[in-house]
């Protein structure tokens, strides 16, 4: 998972993007696809976020969906096994939302330190 906080700085930034006809992609499907990438199976990475498998499930159904080519393609389990792959465009997706992420908080540094400075001072409390 890639860390979205500066070294040198307390604020992080979350870029969520929403799509025409409901589509969204935000940093809950990026780690998801990331997981499923290095697990090769939806139920380790639903697992590695605390998420059920029906819920990993769905979202990877809701993501393929919404794009022109599936991002992730998945083997039922039995006698050979089952298991999931992220495909080349569901590689290409991560890439390029994790590339406009990075932009993004670069871009934006100075004013989400800016904004940071001028919090209150309260040690571990919300």
């Amino acid at each position: 998972m890639q860390n979205d906080t500066p070294p040198d700085q307390t604020a992080r930034l979350q870029l969520r993007l929403f799509f025409a006809h409901g589509a969204m992609l935000g940093p809950g499907k990026a780690e998801l696809l990331e997981h499923i990438r290095d697990t090769g199976s939806i139920s380790a990475a639903g697992r590695a976020m605390e998420m059920s498998y029906k819920r990993a499930w769905m979202l990877v159904d809701a993501m393929n969906a919404a794009f022109t080519a599936p991002l992730v393609e998945s083997a039922r389990g039995g006698a050979g096994g089952g298991g999931a792959q992220v495909t080349e465009v569901g590689l290409e997706v991560l890439r390029l939302y994790r590339a406009l992420q990075d932009k993004t908080a670069r871009a934006g540094q100075a004013e989400m330190a800016a904004i940071s400075a001028m919090l209150r001072d309260i040690p571990e409390q919300k």
